[in-house]
């Protein structure tokens, strides 16, 4: 177990009146125990108890066993998965992780009558939402390569190559700097990249297109995440106005991240730039997502989001505008709170570029 974690997790479930939790997530497991297991179809869980107490309940394919401060309790295939675990759970409320089948969860009320399931996900989600000092040296790591392979991306446009292809060589060229696995990466040209979450297909590069690079993967676990957008041949004066707003936009909220800012004062910055610009409609996601173990976590950052800037935090800045039929501009980084202000974890150039 990693104590200082833990301790900040219990912290937090104390202050949500939660005296146990089960924690299930493999991104969230790892957080605090260090082990990763994708357990599939099979039951994994951590019992915590807001005095510090932890115990973990898994298959014994997992290969798992029990370490100092840890017990693991192993079951069998074939075996009643919450068996054991229903015989260590209290009686009374029981914070769930928002990612544990329902199948388990109806097992353990079956076998315990006397538990009352409440949603129990924020004492990790919350903690995890502020980086300590290793994660935020991987967040860095995660992002420099990033920076290196968009690079890479956008130095190979050339007449006749497709998408899928840009898209391939984006995953090797993750791989070749320590890369985890492949990802789905997005490679939009022209109109393709009015739909924010077009995936790379056979379409072939042609002369004015726009060209959207977000790409992501997780380098030693931790995520990067961003998105240059750049110009093949010739820009158009309406493709440089677009770029120009959205760049404006990414400059404008990134300036303003500091703690004690309300995410969603953020997102308002960004979109006031766009709006005022004339293209307010055409910004139709929110400003961007919290990122760490998973690529998409705590806190949201939009309009609706409860969430203050604080040290530590790490999160996208992304706005967009996507023209039906046109084309697209997205211009991503990921940022990291500060104690004065943040630090722009991309460093990629965002002036517009005109290739080839």
């Amino acid at each position: 177990m990693d104590n200082a974690r833990l301790r900040r997790v219990t912290a937090r479930m104390k202050e949500a009146g939660l005296d146990q939790i089960l924690v299930t997530a493999t991104t969230s497991l790892f957080y605090l125990t260090g082990h990763w297991v994708e357990p599939h179809e099979r039951m994994i869980a951590l019992l915590l108890d807001a005095g510090g107490s932890a115990v973990l309940f898994g298959n014994e394919i997992f290969g798992l066993t029990s370490q100092p401060g840890l017990p693991f309790v192993a079951h069998k295939d074939g075996d009643d998965p919450v068996a054991q675990l229903a015989q260590a759970v209290k009686p009374g409320k029981l914070g769930i992780d928002k990612f544990w089948y329902s199948k388990f969860l109806i097992g353990l009320m079956i076998h315990r009558p006397d538990v009352v399931p409440v949603h129990g996900s924020d004492p990790v989600d919350v903690t995890r939402m502020t980086k300590d000092d290793q994660e935020r040296a991987a967040m860095r790591h995660s992002s420099a390569m990033n920076d290196q392979v968009v690079a890479a991306a956008i130095a190979a446009l050339r007449p006749g190559v497709r998408e899928n292809e840009l898209a391939a060589l984006v995953n090797r060229e993750f791989l070749a700097r320590g890369a985890d696995c492949e990802g789905t990466q997005l490679v939009c040209f022209g109109p393709n990249g009015a739909d924010p979450h077009h995936s790379g297909d056979a379409t072939v590069l042609k002369p004015g297109d726009s060209v959207i690079f977000d790409i992501f993967t997780p380098i030693s676990r931790y995520w990067c995440d961003m998105t240059r957008t750049v110009f093949y041949q010739e820009v158009s004066d309406r493709q440089r106005q677009v770029y120009e707003l959205v760049r404006r936009a990414n400059e404008a909220a990134e300036a303003a991240a500091r703690p004690g800012v309300p995410l969603s004062e953020l997102d308002g910055i960004a979109r006031k730039v766009i709006t005022d610009g004339g293209f307010g409609p055409y910004f139709t996601h929110r400003l961007g997502h919290g990122c760490g173990i998973d690529c998409h976590e705590p806190p949201d950052v939009s309009g609706a989001s409860d969430a203050v800037c604080a040290p530590g935090m790490v999160f996208s800045v992304e706005p967009g505008i996507y023209l039906p039929g046109e084309f697209g501009v997205r211009i991503e980084d990921l940022v990291m709170v500060t104690e004065d202000g943040c630090e722009v974890l991309n460093k990629y150039p965002k002036e517009l570029q005109v290739i080839g």
